[in-house]
């Protein structure tokens, strides 16, 4: 199924908008809701398969970038992930708990090493064709260009986003 582009109809006075889009062109309701609805819907289809191997998402990801990257200091997994310290750590304990990972001496004394223990390899191939499951279905809902376009929008927004000062944290 091939979603077509929907129209967009002036819900707000311009001082509710953005100054720079036309008038019919303006965004409607709160971006980050709507990005929300639509992650949520995604990650159902993912969840759904995954589940069949006891993992959850977050465990898939981050299992594949330990593949990808392993052995790997905390500090550079949470950095190519994007998340910080305490949520890698959060993450991970489970992980290791079930040992599929592995947390041991880095480079130097004062750093650590994740990496993969040989049932987080088994874990992650047989997850892996859940995951291909999930994404070869996302792919024929929403067909192929449609993807291939949203990765290359995500990717533009994304580095325009990081570009730009952080907002001002309350209180400073």
């Amino acid at each position: 199924m091939h979603m077509q582009p929907l129209q967009v109809q002036q819900k707000y006075p311009m001082s509710m908008t953005t100054a720079r889009a036309p008038a019919a062109l303006q965004p409607q309701g709160c971006t980050h809701f709507k990005l929300r609805q639509l992650q949520r819907s995604v990650a159902r289809l993912y969840d759904t398969q995954l589940a069949l191997t006891g993992l959850k998402t977050t465990q898939y990801s981050l299992l594949s970038h330990v593949v990808t990257l392993g052995p790997v200091a905390p500090s550079t997994l949470a950095a190519r992930m994007g998340l910080d310290a305490s949520t890698l750590t959060r993450n991970l304990r489970p992980l290791i708990e079930q040992g599929w990972c592995e947390q041991g001496p880095g480079a130097d004394a004062r750093s650590r090493s994740i990496t993969l223990t040989a049932a987080g390899r088994l874990k992650h191939a047989q997850a892996k064709a859940h995951w291909k499951r999930a994404q070869l279905a996302l792919n024929q809902r929403l067909g192929a260009d449609q993807v291939v376009a949203l990765h290359a929008m995500i990717e533009q927004l994304q580095a325009a986003l990081a570009d730009g000062d952080a907002p001002p944290r309350p209180g400073r």
